[in-house]
């Protein structure tokens, strides 16, 4: 009880940012850039996910890194819970079209799960390393190494064959179709799904820095009495 009051808006913010993201992982970006369609690649929660990183940056700032990592287990039993409520009940909702299979919201909360606590506890470890250093390199690196685990276990385990053991496949994101709809080769469509998710990744990495640097400088000043 007295984590929650000490620590309650990282609690607060990473509980909205998995919510939010998870909801919003549901509504595909309907937006056409030249001859990109963004809906084939991005869903709206690829802009709001990004931003745990973020809370969890500035937990480990504020307080070390066994704060942080308390944030991110909190981050990460929210990610499963939503993973498993938010489709049918959007569904139920008739906010969404198609509703998914008990077995898919299973290995899609696998993934999920294992995606965000391996992701935000590597964040953790690599920003405490550079903490002493330039005061952007923490955040950025540690932002960047979690990025890349998080794109690669989350679409992985969530639609390679290879993870079929903890449910079924989706056969939809099996399907070849050009990289990111536009360029002359054809993929599995789930790796367009990666590498679009990873882009917005990186460039919500290098604009969370101007947060975070406004945070950390508010918080490096004398108190007014």
């Amino acid at each position: 009880m007295r984590f929650l009051v000490n620590y309650l808006p990282f609690v607060a913010a990473m509980a909205l940012v998995v919510v939010a993201s998870n909801v919003l992982v549901q509504f595909p970006l309907d937006v056409q850039v030249a001859h990109l369609s963004l809906a084939d690649v991005l869903t709206w929660g690829a802009f709001t996910y990004p931003f745990a990183f973020l809370v969890t940056d500035l937990a480990n700032r504020r307080y070390g890194p066994a704060v942080a990592r308390r944030i991110v287990f909190i981050g990460f039993m929210a990610a499963i819970l939503c993973s498993i409520v938010s489709p049918p009940l959007l569904y139920r909702l008739g906010l969404i079209e198609f509703d998914t299979a008990a077995a898919r919201l299973v290995r899609i909360a696998c993934a999920s799960g294992a995606a965000f606590l391996s992701a935000q506890l590597l964040d953790v470890a690599v920003f405490n390393r550079l903490r002493q250093k330039s005061w952007w390199r923490a955040p950025i690196f540690g932002t960047l190494s979690g990025s890349v685990l998080d794109t690669a276990l989350f679409f992985a385990v969530a639609f390679a064959p290879a993870f079929a053991i903890l449910g079924p496949n989706e056969p939809f994101a099996l399907e070849p179709a050009p990289l990111m709809g536009i360029f002359p080769v054809d993929v599995v469509r789930w790796l367009s799904w990666a590498v679009g998710d990873f882009t917005i990744k990186l460039a919500i990495a290098v604009f969370a820095l101007i947060p975070y640097r406004l945070m950390v400088l508010r918080w490096s000043r004398p108190v007014s009495l």
